[in-house]
C-alpha cells in the first residue's frame, strides 16, 4: 500500500483535530491531501487557515468581547479586546478560549504592539539604525548590509508585535495563524483591537492598539 492510499479512520481524524481543533471534516479532507502523513495535514490545515483568514480580512469587526488574564499571584495582568463580526460568535467557548489564550500569551511575552504596521516611524527608524550600525562594522558592501538589516528586523517584529510572536503554548505557530485557525473553524473575521498589560512594580506599562482603532479616534 503506497502512502496516498493508506486509510483514512477515525482515530486519525481524532489525533488531528484535537491537535489543530479544526473541524471533523476539514481534518479529514487535509488527511486525504496529505496521503495519511499527519505533520503534512497540519499543514494543509494551516494554509486553508491563513486563506480563509485572509479572504474574510476586509470584513467589519464590531463585535466581541473583553478579556482579562492575571498571573503570579496577580504580579501581572492583562486587558484585552478581542473582536469579531456578530455577537453569536463573541459567546461561544471557541471564542472565549482564544481571548483567554492570547491574554495568557501577552502576559509571558509582553508584546509592545499588535502588528508590525503598528511600529512607531520612530522606533522603526531607531532599530534599522542600530542594525545598520552592527553590520557595518563588519565591513560588508551596501547592497548585503540591507539585507542583513532585513532579516533583523523581521526577528524584531517578531519579538515586539503580537501576531508575528510564536504562541507561547504552541511554538510552532504565531498568534496570527492561531487566530486564523479559530477563524476558519468559526467563519468570521477576528481582530485584535487593543490590550494592556500592567507588572506590579514596573517602571512602565504595555497600552498597544491598532492603528485602524487611533485613525476611527481621530
Amino acid at each position: 500500500m503506497t502512502v496516498s492510499e493508506k486509510k483514512i479512520d477515525a482515530k486519525m481524524v481524532k489525533e488531528l483535530r484535537d491537535m489543530t481543533m479544526a473541524p471533523m471534516g476539514d481534518c479529514k479532507k487535509a488527511l486525504e491531501e496529505a496521503g495519511g502523513n499527519i505533520e503534512e495535514a497540519v499543514v494543509v490545515l494551516r494554509k486553508r487557515g491563513m486563506a480563509s483568514a485572509a479572504k474574510k480580512a476586509a470584513r467589519s469587526t464590531n463585535e466581541g468581547a473583553i478579556g482579562t488574564y492575571i498571573h503570579a499571584g496577580g504580579k501581572i495582568g492583562v486587558l484585552l479586546e478581542l473582536n469579531c463580526e456578530s455577537d453569536f460568535v463573541a459567546r461561544t467557548e471557541d471564542f472565549s478560549d482564544l481571548m483567554k489564550d492570547i491574554a495568557m500569551h501577552i502576559a509571558a511575552s509582553d508584546p509592545r504592539y499588535v502588528k508590525p504596521e503598528d511600529v512607531t516611524p520612530e522606533d522603526l527608524e531607531r532599530e534599522k539604525e542600530i542594525y545598520r550600525a552592527q553590520a557595518a562594522a563588519t565591513g560588508k558592501p551596501a547592497p548585503v548590509i540591507e539585507k542583513i538589516v532585513d532579516g533583523k528586523m523581521a526577528k524584531f517584529y517578531e519579538e515586539v508585535c503580537l501576531l508575528e510572536q510564536p504562541f507561547i503554548k504552541e511554538q510552532s505557530i504565531s498568534i496570527k495563524e492561531l487566530i486564523a485557525q479559530k477563524v476558519g473553524k468559526l467563519g468570521e473575521n477576528i481582530t485584535i483591537r487593543r490590550f494592556a498589560r500592567f507588572k506590579v512594580g514596573a517602571p512602565d506599562w504595555t497600552v498597544a492598539q491598532t492603528k485602524a482603532v487611533e485613525a476611527a479616534a481621530e
